[in-house]
């Protein structure tokens, strides 16, 4: 069984109150601290101070207990604490960015007691805040000396249902640079039998707002469509039900990896197709139209990423919009070498499935249409591009044996698919091989 610890939870608001108490429901001794007497007078009297189903027998039970208390000391909140967890709010403001004024009060109060203490103390992060707000905001507050350690931890609690999202969670994550820290805070919640993830500390922090971006994206979308099918006399919930039955592409981790612009016969056809459909029903789809010019948008950074090397001799690894394909239509790879070629540069280019002679009807006119002098910058053999480049970028992931290629290269590489070439080169390079220059895009 998990030991005990001795936890300070700073903030008794929404997120505070319910992490306090549900902590406390699962064997570790609480101190929850605010300036807000009412708060703490109700939790003392084993009342929740909101409402949310479910906390207020949490509460009544665990200060019976005496496993949860309540303060408006922060200094007693911290006499005996192992770790503190930091629960104080992050509002917005009305230029959209979020106020840390809180978050820095907090830091302050924590570093001026850490000075008189020889026990180790975690600061867990649990407020909502920009990746890089621990190591710029929190952790400046504190001494050279001061034995303290820092992770976040964001909390992924729903209102009206934040109890059982605690007891049962999707997802347990603590970010920091000391394995032993975040291994310390991630024992916290081992009781619950969620592995948690444990990631870097800004990692973390980008992972609170990338759930609530992607949530919001996803209601964003089945609206859109609902909104559409409902124009069209369609049934928008049986078409979401439907769509939601796929588990290997729609419902899954397929396509949610960064990586290079999509192309193909599909996707920008059929995206061009639906907006256009919408706007003859003289519906407004800010998300769909938005799809291909955010696409666009990506494939310009990644031309940039590419001009702005220092060297002109530049080989491409890949021409079809993906990988064990030769369908060259609507390729991010052809808009690429369009714009490397009208700025001058000397390319190379390999593809396993392309080769001019090979290609016919409207793949070829495509690629000729686009490229009319393709024939001098591809190549039949990985090897005449790895030979005469000074700099490789990948824009289709590579089989494993080319990879192994790539890698003995000693080639600098522009990774723009982000097919995880500096794992790879952690397992397959011998010691005696320099390991290339990876920028994953």
């Amino acid at each position: 069984m998990t030991e005990s610890k001795n936890i300070a939870v700073l903030g008794l608001g929404y997120v505070g109150c319910v992490t306090a108490a549900c902590l406390a429901d699962i064997g570790h001794r609480v101190t929850g601290a605010d300036r807000d007497e009412g708060k703490i007078h109700n939790i003392l009297e084993g009342r929740a101070p909101f409402y949310e189903p479910g906390l207020e027998a949490l509460v009544a039970k665990n200060v019976a207990a005496r496993r949860l208390s309540a303060t408006t000391s922060t200094v007693d909140a911290l006499a005996d604490a192992d770790v503190v967890l930091v629960c104080v709010g992050t509002p917005s403001e009305r230029n959209g960015n979020i106020g840390l004024d809180q978050l820095s009060r907090v830091a302050a109060e924590i570093a001026g007691q850490v000075r008189n203490r020889h026990k180790r103390l975690i600061v867990a992060v649990r407020s909502t805040a920009f990746p890089g707000t621990c190591d710029e905001v929190v952790r400046p507050a504190f001494g050279p000396g001061d034995n303290v350690g820092f992770v976040s931890n964001p909390e992924f609690l729903r209102e009206g249902t934040a109890v059982r999202d605690f007891r049962e969670p999707s997802l347990v994550v603590v970010g920091g640079s000391d394995p032993a820290d975040v291994q310390a805070v991630a024992d916290l919640y081992a009781p619950l039998g969620v592995p948690a993830c444990m990631v870097s500390i800004r990692s973390a922090e980008m992972i609170k707002y990338a759930c609530n971006a992607f949530h919001a994206v996803k209601i964003s979308f089945a609206n859109e469509i609902g909104s559409l099918a409902q124009s069209l006399h369609v049934d928008g919930e049986e078409v979401m039900d439907t769509l939601c039955r796929d588990h290997r592409l729609n419902i899954s981790p397929a396509y949610l990896k960064p990586g290079f612009a999509f192309g193909g016969s599909c996707l920008p056809k059929d995206l061009r197709a639906l907006t256009y459909r919408a706007a003859r029903q003289d519906l407004h789809l800010p998300l769909l139209e938005a799809a291909i010019p955010s696409n666009d948008a990506h494939l310009t950074r990644a031309v940039q990423s590419v001009l702005d090397l220092d060297s002109d001799r530049i080989g491409i690894m890949g021409l079809a919009f993906k990988e064990n394909t030769d369908d060259l239509r609507e390729s991010p790879v052809i808009t690429l070498l369009e714009h490397l070629i009208g700025k001058g540069r000397n390319l190379r280019v390999y593809d396993p499935h392309v080769q001019l002679d090979s290609i016919y009807g409207t793949n070829r006119s495509f690629l000729l249409n686009a490229i009319p002098h393709i024939g001098r910058l591809l190549e039949p053999r990985p090897e005449n591009v790895l030979n005469w480049a000074r700099h490789l970028i990948i824009a289709q992931k590579p089989s494993p044996e080319l990879t192994t290629k790539i890698l003995a290269s000693g080639l600098d590489v522009i990774d723009l698919v982000g097919c995880g070439l500096g794992h790879i080169a952690e397992r397959t390079l011998q010691d005696s091989t320099p390991e290339p220059e990876l920028v994953a895009f």
